[in-house]
């Protein structure tokens, strides 16, 4: 058996839980400016039907007494570590898939912890001792039916599958359900007469891959109950990246490569910070109509540098044509590998030398960040930005 365990509102349960006086009020965690995007929101606060992604503007129209405040990543990161350590006193197989949720694959853990529902009453006791935080907690023999299930008895809930129910429950699960079901999908499969993941066998292997690909595939396999993918532990960083919503539309690529030159050294300093290098840059782009699009390259060596990522990302930036004007940039770094692993160069290729020389500028950069605070030291090109 698998326990997904999530966090409850994480960022606005740290929130209450660091300021009592918040306690059981509607707390809303995200950018301050109306073009932001909800980060998280209470319970109570859901109540007026806010929930994350929201742009901010909409959750202050039906939620105008609210409480709005700005995300504080570095405490939510602090906690998470606390918990995700817990996990891991459960069972050495944890898997990390966000700063608020993990898999926990128990097999083999019963004659130290009991059986699957004791370990997941005492994993929400010990958190809840530990970081005075609730979680919500789904068991189910694979990965898929697990987080399906930590999500019915939120907040604080505890649901079990068990395999003989596994049938049942997968042919009443409403299809908005499955992850991977947007609206706009979801309105594709209503049209097909699929309201439920039961639903995907009444129709031909066939059609299901003709009309929806690889996601007929995967649709396929998980009404029939069927997801292999592991629990994969060590897998905490996956990926670094940032983001910002800009206060307006904008289509200047030099303001735009401003915003990535920024983003850069903060994802590299991240990536010094945890002793990593990235072998993939990614660059996204959120439209002002909502579009969302990625451009992605990987790097001939792996890279810590502020230098290396900026540049990367600049360049996919500058090969992209940008037709409607762009509301949200970022930059993320991916295939993580540890920074204690030698990177090879070519002695007569000087992009690796390059990218390894601007790795020792930003270390020592951080060295004096750490001692004298960040805005001491900052790029001549950003200092009347």
């Amino acid at each position: 058996m698998i326990l997904h365990i999530d966090m409850d509102a994480y960022y606005a349960s740290v929130e209450q839980l660091d300021n009592p006086g918040i306690a059981g009020k509607c707390v809303i965690v995200g950018g301050l400016s109306g073009r932001s995007v909800v980060s998280a929101a209470s319970y109570e606060a859901r109540k007026f039907g806010i929930h994350s992604a929201m742009p901010m503007y909409q959750a202050r129209q039906k939620c105008p007494h609210g409480i709005f405040i700005r995300p504080r990543m570095d405490r939510y990161k602090a906690l998470s570590q606390k918990i995700m350590s817990l996990l891991e006193s459960f069972s050495p197989c944890v898997e990390p898939v966000s700063i608020d949720e993990a898999y926990v694959d128990i097999a083999g853990c019963e004659r130290l912890h009991g059986e699957p529902r004791e370990i997941a009453v005492s994993i929400k006791q010990k958190i809840k001792e530990t970081v005075n935080l609730t979680c919500s907690v789904g068991i189910g023999a694979n990965k898929f039916i697990a987080k399906i299930a930590s999500d019915m008895n939120k907040p604080d809930g505890l649901t079990i599958i068990l395999p003989d129910q596994t049938p049942q429950f997968i042919e009443n699960l409403p299809i908005q359900k499955v992850p991977g079901v947007g609206e706009t999908r979801r309105r594709q499969l209503e049209d097909m007469g699929i309201k439920t993941l039961g639903d995907v066998r009444k129709y031909p292997e066939k059609m299901i891959l003709k009309k929806l690909g690889k996601f007929g595939q995967r649709l396929l396999e998980l009404s029939a109950g069927i997801d292999d993918s592991p629990v994969t532990p060590g897998s905490r960083h996956k990926s670094v990246s940032t983001e910002e919503t800009l206060p307006q539309d904008i289509d200047d690529k030099k303001l735009l490569s401003n915003y990535l030159l920024v983003q850069a050294e903060s994802v590299a300093r991240e990536l010094r910070k945890k002793d990593l290098r990235a072998k993939t840059i990614t660059l996204k782009i959120k439209h002002a109509d909502f579009k969302q699009v990625t451009r992605s390259v990987t790097l001939p060596a792996p890279t810590q540098s502020s230098e290396t990522v900026y540049m990367t990302a600049s360049k996919l930036l500058r090969a992209y044509k940008i037709i409607t004007k762009v509301r949200l940039i970022g930059v993320g770094a991916s295939g993580l590998v540890s920074a204690s692993v030698p990177v090879q160069m070519d002695i007569f290729e000087n992009t690796e030398k390059r990218s390894h020389n601007w790795e020792k500028v930003g270390r020592a950069v951080d060295t004096i960040t750490q001692k004298f605070g960040k805005d001491v030291i900052k790029r001549g090109t950003l200092s009347d930005k």
